[in-house]
């Protein structure tokens, strides 16, 4: 079988996969969040808290509760690291220092997972288990609520409230990431992966000396990094270890899980505001995009460019060889179109152009079907965007699934899409115009460039996957990529709430023969063209300077 030929089907393998998913999960969810019963075990949740899940709240309220409970877990992270060479089952390691406790805190919290240090180096069964795997769940859900506040935003008129987010938080967690996230585990141990709590030991000689491993709970890890789209890895070497990701079976079980969520979630929001067509058009947005990216990475890697690449059929620089080009193409345009960041081949030994294919795909936005939660909410402000588009061509006050997007739906809107490049391309050029921070790059020229760019691409962006040709492990940037996971998580979240208690307060307008029929394709197509023009007006520059630049040189 060529290559090609196998990607092709590990291709069509998933779109089964997902469209068997699809109906049961995306109404599992909608039940979930639209349920008014609460499981024994939620009420202990919530009495532990001092939480009144019935208490139903408006924009600002949702908020606090966000960044409350956000705070609190970026702090319980930081001195959890800080004190890690105190704790049992730290394996000897040394608490980790302050500007690095920082950014890991951030970065988990944030749902980025973005590592400036060598995971089975620095850090211990304790940090890891309960630090890092408690955060891959709750920061998951956490956006989860978020989307589902603004989806009952659209559903609900004539009120302010969304919702209660403790309720949204507890039941995300409770009812749909541990049950999926235990059968994920169980069958990656299945296909190999490890999952105990041993020690480091000695595995034999390499190049000389002893090489050490240790064990780990990595198989639960695993499964929760890549269904909340988390991202990160046990070990520095992320999906591409064998203990984390063994074999093609497994690979392809890891791109699911990526997948799965985000993309069913729009049968949720098609399910919750009464209207499955609705669901459809951002499904078929979503997917036309992926599909797109996914073709795109397949071609400009496998093209050949001399002997070289002939005789490895491929770029095969930086892949796994037990996952090959068309794995390790399908797994890097998946994990780079949603928030989670975990690479099971290094990007920065992707052809130009390919490189190029994965900042791109976080420079969208990442919803394509982007991360859990924040992906659909990130499509829904496209959506808004698309309207307000296609009103102004039409001379009609634009509106969207009944409610009128007026001048401050607008702007809350258009502050949404301008905070992440706004971080991206400040911090970017700050670095390259100091001095000291450039001394971290591998490469110099446009490759060079393209390692500081993705860095702050990934980050801002809560991707947390790296090019793996920038040494992040500095004050300077453990503390600006710190900030702007932070901010690049959390500011656009503030937005999203004020625009769904906006919708929720609105009156529902009636639909007339001039009102534009968002379910249909052609909607689809105009959301994809806006999301292309807008990112290819903000990011053209940029990209121009480094993996554009690169690919046409080579």
């Amino acid at each position: 079988m060529s290559p090609v030929l196998a990607g092709v089907l590990q291709v069509l393998a998933l779109v089964v996969a997902l469209g068997l998913a699809y109906r049961p999960l995306g109404d599992h969810m909608a039940g979930v969040y639209s349920s008014t019963k609460h499981l024994r075990v939620e009420k202990w949740m919530y009495k532990a808290v001092g939480a009144d899940p019935d208490r139903q709240m408006r924009w600002p309220a949702y908020l606090r509760g966000v960044l409350a409970f956000s705070s609190v877990s970026v702090l319980f992270l930081y001195l959890l690291q800080r004190l890690q060479g105190s704790l049992p089952g730290s394996l000897g390691f040394a608490s980790i220092d302050p500007d690095q406790a920082f950014n890991t805190a951030a970065s988990f919290v944030a749902n980025t997972n973005w590592q400036s240090y060598y995971g089975e180096q620095a850090m211990g069964h304790v940090v890891q288990t309960g630090g890092l795997a408690v955060q891959n769940f709750v920061s998951a859900a956490v956006g989860i609520a978020v989307a589902v506040a603004l989806v009952r935003g659209f559903a609900r008129s004539r009120t302010g409230e969304l919702g209660n987010f403790w309720a949204d938080l507890v039941r995300g967690v409770v009812r749909i990431l541990l049950p999926i996230a235990a059968v994920g585990a169980l069958l990656l141990v299945a296909c190999g992966a490890i999952q105990n709590f041993a020690g480091i030991h000695e595995v034999g000689q390499f190049m000389g000396g002893p090489q050490q491993w240790n064990g780990g709970a990595v198989a639960s890890q695993e499964a929760i990094k890549e269904l909340g789209t988390n991202g990160g890895g046990y070990f520095n070497a992320n999906s591409a270890h064998p203990f984390e990701n063994p074999n093609g079976l497994s690979n392809l079980l890891e791109i699911f899980l990526i997948l799965v969520i985000p993309f069913a979630l729009t049968r949720t929001f098609g399910r919750m505001v009464g209207s499955l067509k609705q669901g459809y058009a951002i499904l078929a947005a979503m997917g036309v995009i992926w599909l797109g990216f996914t073709t795109l990475m397949m071609w400009t890697e496998f093209a050949h460019h001399g002997p070289a690449f002939d005789i490895a059929g491929g770029a095969m620089e930086g892949k796994e060889t037990r996952f090959g080009i068309a794995g390790s193409s399908i797994f890097a345009v998946a994990t780079t179109l949603t928030s989670t960041g975990a690479v099971n081949s290094f990007h920065s030994s992707y052809t130009g152009f390919g490189g190029g294919i994965t900042m791109l795909g976080m420079q969208l936005g990442e919803i394509a079907p982007g991360g859990v939660g924040s992906g659909l909410y990130g499509m829904l402000v496209m959506a808004i965007i698309a309207v307000f588009i296609a009103g102004l061509m039409v001379g009609r006050t634009p509106e969207y699934l009944g409610k009128k997007i007026g001048t401050r739906e607008i702007k809350l809107a258009a502050c949404y899409i301008l905070i992440t490049p706004a971080l991206v391309l400040c911090f970017t050029a700050a670095a390259m115009a100091l001095p000291t921070p450039p001394h971290s790059m591998t490469n110099t020229g446009a490759h060079g460039f393209s390692e500081i760019l993705y860095a702050y691409t990934s980050g801002a962006n809560n991707n947390g996957s790296a090019f793996a040709g920038l040494n992040a492990d500095t004050q300077w940037f453990n503390t600006t990529i710190g900030l702007a996971m932070l901010l690049g998580r959390f500011l656009p979240m503030v937005f999203i709430l004020a625009l769904a208690g906006s919708l929720a307060e609105q009156k529902p307008v009636p639909a007339t023969v001039g009102t534009l029929g968002t379910h249909k394709p052609l909607f689809s197509t105009l959301l994809v063209g806006t999301i292309l023009i807008i990112t290819g007006l903000t990011y053209f520059p940029a990209l121009a300077l480094g993996p554009l630049a690169e690919g046409l040189a080579s």
